[in-house]
């Protein structure tokens, strides 16, 4: 089984598309940083709309967004790579001008504008994941794809951290914020269309080409789901417990979310190296024991006092966000591995629909179970966060990989 011994900095921008797509990567996510967080509150403060209107467009608009997925596989598949990332770019820069142009009050254009920028969104992961698999291969591909999700969390990051400090200027100051997430998006865009990357499915060997089928993966398409909602338990799990229920300081959620990106950007890369030297699916149920015991320490610490209870969720989160890491390391990586080169987009594309139908249930998930209590909310998180991981740990990787002799490396 092939491992990653040491992190090479110019080896890992090679591997994750060269140094101009690192580039269009950091100004994509910069701009999104500045929009996507305040969304929201963009339709309510600018647009005039009602919360409830507001956040079901922005709901339909992810969900209908991940119907474009099985035509952004077939498009990859035809061996596209930098332009179907750089649609994905130009896709949400279209969103953001139909938000720019929507009146106060128009909620069907407000919502026309989540579509676009929710197609974009979900068509991004399966495109740059693809991309990542043509340039780098093996345990290489693994630390390059963990590469990327460190440099989009910074970006993230440091876009919400401007966005902040500029909504003071009020709804003049989300319209110019607007205004410049569509313009990084164009600038992205256009790096990344300079990239001219295609791959050759043609070159696959023939019995790859003709004789090898998708993998099922249903197991883990299954498992991704419930997967996917630690993803949100720092965005809306934990602030909702700590300022509802344990009528805690909203300071706490923040530090939580900021202690989050920190971790994500800091460790992603290193313990995905780290960790290379066992089978991707042994890491990715790994990662779900790690997620099950936060759950649990969650469960604890809600029983604590007042005065402990907010510092113990803090310090059980960053529990949370190791098991975060652990899964985002492994799960695109072992699903690239499973996949035959001629299927790589459509294979990408069915994970990628079960990774954005996860991120769309789970906020009406959490919020619907936290009203009963810390145990329902927590202990349904855990029970089906573990059975879930035991999924991934006993299925089988299907006949798409039993005659390749590098079986152990690729999962």
């Amino acid at each position: 089984m092939a491992t990653i011994t040491k992190i090479q900095p110019r080896a890992l921008v090679r591997a994750s598309g060269g140094p101009r797509y690192a580039v269009a990567l950091a100004v994509d996510a910069l701009g999104t940083g500045l929009l996507r967080p305040f969304l929201l509150l963009y339709g309510v403060t600018v647009l005039r709309l009602s919360a409830p209107t507001t956040g079901i467009a922005m709901t339909v608009g992810i969900v209908a967004g991940l119907v474009c997925m099985p035509a952004v596989g077939r498009w990859l598949d035809r061996g596209a790579r930098s332009t179907v990332v750089a649609a994905s770019m130009l896709v949400r820069v279209v969103g953001v001008a139909l938000l720019l142009a929507t009146p106060a009050g128009r909620a069907w254009q407000f919502a026309a504008a989540a579509l676009f920028l929710g197609i974009g969104n979900q068509a991004w992961p399966a495109a740059h994941a693809a991309l990542v698999a043509t340039v780098a291969h093996g345990r290489e591909r693994d630390a390059a794809l963990a590469a990327g999700r460190a440099l989009r969390n910074a970006g993230l990051g440091v876009g919400a951290l401007i966005a902040t400090v500029c909504l003071a200027g009020g709804t003049t100051a989300l319209q110019a914020l607007a205004a410049v997430t569509g313009l990084a998006y164009l600038t992205a865009a256009a790096l990344v269309w300079s990239v001219h990357l295609h791959a050759r499915p043609a070159a696959a060997p023939a019995e790859e080409r003709d004789d090898v089928p998708a993998p099922r993966m249903r197991a883990l398409l299954a498992a991704n789901v419930v997967y996917v909602f630690c993803l949100n338990v720092p965005e809306i799990a934990l602030p909702l417990v700590l300022v509802t229920q344990l009528h805690a300081s909203p300071v706490w959620s923040a530090a939580i979310f900021v202690a989050n990106t920190v971790l994500v950007v800091t460790l992603q890369v290193p313990l995905t190296v780290l960790l290379s030297r066992y089978s991707r699916r042994t890491v990715l149920a790994f990662s779900g024991v790690v997620l099950t015991a936060s759950y649990l320490g969650f469960l604890a610490a809600t029983s604590l006092g007042h005065g402990w209870a907010a510092p113990a969720v803090a310090a059980v989160s960053v529990l949370c966000t190791l098991g975060e890491i652990v899964y985002a390391g492994s799960a695109t990586a072992l699903v690239t591995a499973l996949a035959p080169p001629r299927l790589l987009g459509r294979t990408l594309a069915r994970f990628e629909l079960s990774t954005g139908f996860g991120l769309a249930v789970s906020p009406a998930a959490i919020t619907a179970l936290a009203p009963y209590g810390p145990t329902a909310l927590w202990g349904s998180l855990a029970a089906a966060t573990l059975v879930s991981a035991s999924a991934v740990a006993t299925e089988k990787d299907g006949s798409a990989r039993r005659t390749s002799p590098h079986v152990g490396d690729l999962v």
